[in-house]
């Protein structure tokens, strides 16, 4: 390790951090960037057609296609045609803020384009978790966010694969369209008519008639109230946010075309707004990765790897074990890799040293630099950053300091060092469409949004050290010594010591003795610790298997070592072979674990564990 921290990070041209600290005499601490945010967009499709202009023939989108799966590309002037044709098709039919458009696919070419295509008519986009429509048996959620959105068009890229979904759906009056295949016995607008409308001045008129506070996006979250809230983001709020990250890390002009592998689903905030409008504000190229982090999927991550160069990537931890693993074992890989590279990006969860320090050996082995991890921290409620990392930093689990333009509201929780966290900014939506109810519960008597979740200085005596996330105060419980447990903090700590054995967890104890843990496996890494990729055992004899068991007792044992209190000891470890549930609200909109849904729908699973016996691993 000290060999590693003796090579220099790459240089980036990152904002400074230069900071106001306001103490109130009640511990209250106010925090905010003294740099001032610089003019942003009026909205979103100013992007596009600003590149359209200025660099034609570059490539926006690409995707793979077709049974060669070649890829297809789409430039910048290319695609502001395409948009133009559907805006006008949009405003012949009748669309503008009354009249939504839901998407029910994953990222493609046609979502980009009718994305930008609804925002330019000010038609609001709806786009959903595809999770409700394949993944769910019974599609409450769906119908539940079709209800409340009542959108004039519905948009799917393969009408087969969604056929179910859409069955469940009350389309009376509403648009169906599709672009590979027609959904089975219902009527759907193939979108090539949709795209050969020709464009008349209405296109220009309504895109001059898009104001600051024009809704651009229902984005869902559901969080731990089950069904989903519909996430008012105005342009304001998206083109605020681009604003700020472009001021976090400036680029210069000699800098090269940023290029994105993109596979964040753009239904969420992070894929949506940060990702993929993030890299349109920069006039990137963005390559659609039809991989996932997942067993099986990421393959096809690897394969594209293996033919582009970003020079900016994010994942979650679980992909950047599978990438570190490759990367190690695959000279030319790794190569291609780092050619460009800049910059990674985590988030979803505390990326662990291990993962970092094997990272940063193979940038240091192949660009002579480490490379800056940067990370995040926000909501759908913030558009959705409002801390950012903008320094080379050698620590992993930071939030950063907040933007220009965001004021950070620090309440004490009563836990030495750890504080509630809120937020005011042009960047916080302005309420949950249809919910005024849940909207007055966001702000506190002083504006300030107040997001759920906790942090702490890394150096009390030195804020411009940043902020360290410190869990979700609404999902803290206490033993039954009455201890309060950190059930954040303790989460992403126990998954990092057990890595790469655990995908996530489900933190238990409340009113009891001790903590444990109802453990989601990444059955595949469980296999390659237990020797198993070639016997294929049944995954219960994987999770069972003495390596694995070993991994986690070692792991958890070093954690509980250099705990300092009881709340963060794990005592007793179950391994669930049953993934999250949509239907049974086990997994956010944000790909999070709903902690407080999960112990109630796995309460067997919780007293098992109390129990002990049979399948529940014991930490020493």
């Amino acid at each position: 390790m000290d060999s590693l921290l003796q090579a220099p990070f790459k240089p980036i041209d990152f904002l400074s951090r230069d900071i106001t600290v306001e103490r109130r005499a009640d511990g209250t601490i106010l925090l905010q960037s003294n740099h001032a945010l610089k003019p942003y967009e009026k909205h979103v499709p100013a992007f596009l057609a600003k590149w359209a202009r200025e660099a034609p023939d570059r490539v926006w989108l690409a995707q793979r296609r077709g049974p060669g799966r070649e890829w297809l590309k789409v430039t910048y002037a290319e695609a502001k045609k395409q948009v133009d044709t559907v805006t006008q098709a949009l405003i012949d039919r009748g669309f503008g803020p009354d009249k939504a458009v839901m998407i029910l696919s994953s990222n493609s070419i046609e979502f980009a384009l009718l994305s930008m295509a609804a925002m330019q008519a000010r038609a609001p986009l709806a786009p959903v978790s595809p999770a409700y429509s394949v993944m769910s048996r019974d599609h409450a959620k769906l119908k539940y966010v079709f209800d409340l959105i009542k959108p004039g068009l519905v948009f799917v890229q393969n009408g087969e694969i969604y056929a179910d979904a859409l069955v469940a759906l009350d389309l009376d009056g509403v648009l169906l369209v599709h672009v590979d295949k027609a959904p089975p016995k219902m009527q759907s607008l193939p979108w090539s008519e949709l795209a050969a409308t020709l464009p008349t001045d209405a296109v220009q008129k309504s895109i001059d008639r898009i104001e600051p506070k024009t809704v651009g996006k229902f984005l869902f979250t559901s969080g731990s109230t089950g069904m989903p809230k519909a996430v008012i983001n105005t342009q304001e709020m998206m083109c605020a946010n681009l604003a700020m990250g472009q001021m976090a890390r400036v680029r210069k002009p000699s800098d090269p075309v940023p290029v994105m592998l993109d596979w964040l689903p753009w239904n969420h905030t992070m894929g949506g707004n940060a990702t993929f409008q993030g890299n349109l504000a920069e006039g990137g190229t963005t390559w659609i990765d039809d991989g996932k982090p997942l067993p099986g999927l990421f393959e096809e991550t690897l394969r594209n790897l293996r033919e582009i160069s970003p020079t900016y990537f994010a994942n979650v931890p679980a992909g950047y074990a599978m990438l570190a693993t490759a990367l190690e074992k695959d000279e030319l890989l790794a190569q291609k890799f780092f050619k460009n590279l800049n910059s990674l990006a985590y988030g979803g969860a505390t990326l662990s040293s291990d993962l970092y320090d094997r990272m940063e050996r193979l940038a240091v082995k192949h660009t002579g630099y480490r490379l800056p991890f940067v990370t995040g921290w926000g909501s759908t409620e913030t558009a959705p950053t409002a801390t950012t990392v903008h320094w080379a930093s050698e620590r992993v689990g930071l939030v950063g300091l907040p933007f220009p333009g965001v004021q950070l509201k620090m309440v004490p929780t009563g836990e030495a060092g750890r504080y509630e966290l809120r937020l005011k900014s042009v960047i916080v939506t302005p309420g949950y469409y249809k919910q005024p109810d849940l909207t007055a519960q966001m702000f506190d008597d002083e504006g300030f949004y107040q997001i759920g979740d906790a942090g702490r200085f890394v150096d009390p005596n030195d804020p411009a050290q940043g902020l360290v996330f410190d869990g979700r105060v609404v999902e803290d419980f206490k033993l039954s010594s009455g201890t309060f447990v950190l059930v954040g903090t303790l989460r992403s700590t126990a998954v990092a010591a057990v890595s790469p054995v655990l995908q996530d967890a489900v933190v238990c104890g409340q009113d009891r003795d001790y903590v444990g843990l109802l453990g989601f496996p990444n059955v595949a890494a469980c296999r390659r610790v237990a020797g198993d990729e070639d016997v294929q055992l049944p995954a219960d004899k994987v999770l069972a298997h003495p390596k694995v068991v070993e991994t986690i007792k070692r792991g958890l044992a070093a954690m509980n070592a250099e705990a300092k209190g009881s709340s963060m000891k794990v005592t007793r470890v179950l391994l669930m072979d049953e993934p999250p549930s949509v239907d049974g609200h086990e997994i956010t909109d944000k790909g999070y674990i709903n902690q407080r849904a999960t112990l109630d729908r796995r309460k067997a699973l919780v007293d098992r564990l109390y129990a002990g016996g049979e399948g529940v691993i014991e930490i020493d």
